[in-house]
């Protein structure tokens, strides 16, 4: 999922006071490690309001309450779900699928003695999962002799139910051949496609919030982490946070694979960076290095 901020609407104006901006983008800050910046007040308040109408609340102060205080989270969710957008297609930076196939597949299939464990995170609307699945059908000519999960996670729980349903348009297509299409989809009325249940039920698709650390623990001993491009809207504090809560859901040896213009090295110092095929990968150190 690569998480991008919707494109305003410049019909409103603005209806939140310096003070309640400030209290607002704190809290989703807190919640979120996504940072809101004078830049985007105008983004972060017709969102605001269109909550404030959804929800029934009379004004910002008690809708503020609302997401302060309801028990059930509901109202939070889909107050995330409207600050994100997830835009993305198959097999986008697919020199990073072939390096996962051609190199670091193999290498994990001669260090591990169980099913080697890939996550996609975030994973938007499943593109990337499921480019995953089909880079290493098409790909990794001894995939049949090793068990492998593929788990796919996102904050927004309105991608995760289209990812599951597995239905795509033109654009969403557009990196496929007309031979895999063939191969792993199904045309659908009005130029929509849908993947194939083989594939579909292969992928775990489930909700995380990578700056909560209930939420990071459920994901341990992963091999390869695809996080591609998510890093770009936290603060140092929270990419740090993220950072290290990613490096402890990996097994010794793992690799994380991030968005072309991001580099771990201005993170952290935790992982050592390797040149595959391509790519520029980075591992957590094996026990004892």
């Amino acid at each position: 999922m690569e998480a991008l901020l919707r494109a305003a609407d410049h019909d409103v104006q603005p209806a939140l006071s310096p003070e309640q901006f400030a209290r607002f983008c704190d809290f989703f800050y807190h919640h979120t490690g996504i940072l809101f910046g004078e830049s985007k007040r105008y983004f972060v308040e017709r969102r605001v309001l269109d909550r404030i109408r959804a929800s029934g609340s009379e004004d910002f102060r008690d809708y503020f309450a609302l997401i302060r205080f309801d028990a059930s989270g509901r109202e939070l969710q889909s107050l995330v779900n409207a600050m994100t957008v997830n835009e993305t297609y198959f097999f986008r930076e697919d020199y990073q699928f072939a390096a996962l196939t051609s190199d670091v597949l193999p290498y994990l299939a001669g260090l591990r003695q169980r099913p080697i464990r890939i996550w996609s995170l975030p994973c938007s609307t499943g593109e990337e999962p499921y480019s995953i699945a089909i880079a290493i059908l098409e790909n990794w000519n001894d995939a049949d002799e090793h068990a492998i999960e593929i788990h796919a996670s996102d904050i927004d729980s309105e991608v995760l139910a289209q990812a599951r349903a597995g239905i795509y348009g033109q654009r969403s297509l557009q990196r496929l051949s007309a031979q895999l299409r063939a191969r792993y989809f199904t045309a659908l009325p009005g130029e929509r496609f849908r993947l194939h249940e083989a594939i579909r039920s292969s992928i775990d698709f489930g909700p995380v919030n990578v700056v909560d650390p209930r939420s990071m623990a459920r994901y341990r001993d992963m091999d390869v982490v695809f996080c591609r491009n998510l890093l770009i809207y936290f603060d140092d504090l929270s990419r740090r946070q993220a950072v290290e809560a990613i490096y402890e859901s990996l097994a010794p040896g793992g690799f994380v694979f991030l968005g072309h213009s991001e580099s771990m090295s201005r993170m952290s110092s935790l992982f050592q960076p390797r040149k595959v095929s391509d790519s520029i990968v980075y591992q957590k150190p094996l026990d004892g290095e």
